[in-house]
């Protein structure tokens, strides 16, 4: 064929593409350099490895390898087969970090979605703690659960200090959520699932990044709070990731840190409220065709108010960074027991890893950031009536303000005026058709009761004093009219 008549088209076409691509990935490496640098926040050099690094590292993993062995015998299974249930399980787990994706488009989202909805604040009870913890420290983040916001709000607090691996629940494997949370270096996890071959996947996955020094946010509560209340934690991935610990030299590196969000409104909230009503009465929960339709008609009642200028903030959001525990002290005082933690059963450890937890849990507790809405909440529920007068409102909200500061409790602002403080809370209470005024007083709407008990839940256990008042009033009467 002669050289002019050769059809030059198509390589000219590929090679452009190659080049675009090349070019493409040069520029995206830079552009994640840079955002880092402007955050000068710290990522760990694990995080940037590739994904079919980790999968070889868990194939050629002896325990994985017994696992897979276990599994085909006890189900008489061909090896092959079970290996391959095993790459489906790492494609699954394994996330994918983006600099770009997590530091330009994940951070400015989350700055974008935070500010429509919140005026959000960041607490870091000691900032010199974080400057004192060793270069090569592995940390560990334990959070409460109050909203699916939580993701958004705590990786936005500590944006400017470490970029955090969250544990995602099967809700997040749809699209477009499964890609970019797997971007922005979150693994997904399988929640009530519970093939040993799967866990010991999981497991030995968890270990290895925190063995490479992957910093790693879970929510030991295992799910949303429906009342306001703390959960009762769970320990699986914490389990995983304290089983580090075994080998020599990483128990001195691990520190976990208690992190506290709070809110002004919960976004779930009616929603997890029904379905607290729906578990105590045995009936079935709402279907997923529902739920879709409930976030459709609020994404387009938000976007009408929006686009018409009738847009007002949902109150604080607010996140409270407490301070490092270290993991040594505590693995050498149960060691100083008799017999140290990875030596005992396996039920006695999990026992003494679950004393660890919710002790972490008490302290997120002591450290959850009271708002106007919850304090004001609080001290509705102190009264023993639907009718409460302004003059003894207020003076209530300040006792209750100043019991808490007493408390050492994290009062957002808390030199501001009580009636500043109401005033504040009740255009949110009123926008949500819990409470309006009447006469010299306010009372609180038939449909309003559950959420004052449901944001009062959330701080009551800092109230001192007033904290019996808080808890025994959910037990009462809701038709009295009578102030207390």
């Amino acid at each position: 064929m002669p050289l002019r008549s050769f059809p030059w088209w198509p390589v000219a076409l590929a090679a452009a593409v190659v080049g675009a691509l090349l070019y493409w990935r040069r520029w995206t490496r830079k552009a994640g350099l840079r955002a880092l640098l402007r955050f000068r926040a710290r990522v760990d050099r694990f995080k940037l490895t590739t994904k079919r690094y980790i999968a070889d590292a868990l194939l050629a993993d002896p325990e994985v390898a017994a696992a897979v062995r276990a599994h085909a015998d006890a189900h008489g299974m061909p090896r092959a087969q079970v290996w391959a249930r095993v790459r489906g399980y790492i494609d699954e787990i394994v996330p994918a970090f983006n600099l770009l994706m997590y530091y330009e488009f994940g951070y400015t989202l989350s700055r974008w979605a935070l500010n429509l909805f919140y005026k959000t604040s960041v607490t870091v009870r000691e900032p010199g703690a974080f400057e004192r913890l060793p270069r090569e420290s592995i940390v560990i983040y334990l959070m409460n659960h109050r909203s699916n916001a939580d993701y958004v709000l705590a990786s936005y607090g500590l944006a400017g200090q470490v970029a955090i691996s969250y544990a995602v629940g099967e809700w997040a494997r749809v699209f477009p959520l499964e890609y970019l949370f797997k971007s922005f270096g979150s693994y997904f996890i399988r929640r009530r699932y519970r093939e040993p071959l799967y866990h010991t996947v999981l497991e030995r996955y968890v270990q290895l990044i925190t063995r490479n020094g992957v910093t790693q946010g879970i929510f030991p509560e295992g799910g949303l709070t429906r009342d306001g209340r703390l959960r009762p934690s769970k320990i699986g991935l914490l389990d995983y990731m304290l089983g580090t610990a075994r080998e020599p030299g990483f128990a001195e590196r691990m520190y976990v840190v208690p992190v506290a969000l709070n809110y002004d409104r919960v976004l779930e909230d009616r929603s997890l409220l029904r379905e607290a009503r729906a578990t105590s009465a045995g009936e079935p929960g709402v279907s997923r065709f529902t739920q879709f339709r409930e976030v459709l008609a609020f994404a387009l009642r938000g976007f009408g108010r929006l686009s018409t200028g009738r847009w007002k903030r949902y109150g604080r959001a607010a996140v409270v960074i407490g301070v490092p525990v270290p993991v040594a002290p505590w693995l050498r005082s149960v060691a100083a027991e008799g017999r140290p933690l990875f030596e005992r059963p396996r039920a006695e450890r999990l026992a003494r890893v679950q004393e660890f937890c919710d002790g972490m849990m008490d302290r997120i507790g002591e450290i959850i950031p009271v708002t106007a809405v919850p304090l004001v909440c609080a001290a509705l529920q102190t009264f023993d009536a639907e009718f409460v007068p302004e003059d003894r409102l207020l003076a209530r909200i300040e006792e209750l303000r100043d019991a808490l500061v007493a408390e050492g409790a994290v009062v957002v602002e808390p030199e501001r005026e009580a009636s500043e403080s109401f005033e504040r809370a009740y255009r949110m209470l009123r926008m949500r058709r819990v409470l309006m005024r009447e006469g010299n007083g306010y009372l609180i709407l038939p449909r309003g009761r559950e959420l004052i008990s449901y944001y009062a839940n959330g701080v009551a256990h800092l109230c001192g004093a007033f904290e019996a008042r808080v808890r025994e009033r959910d037990a009462l009467p809701a038709d009295t009219l009578i102030g207390a």
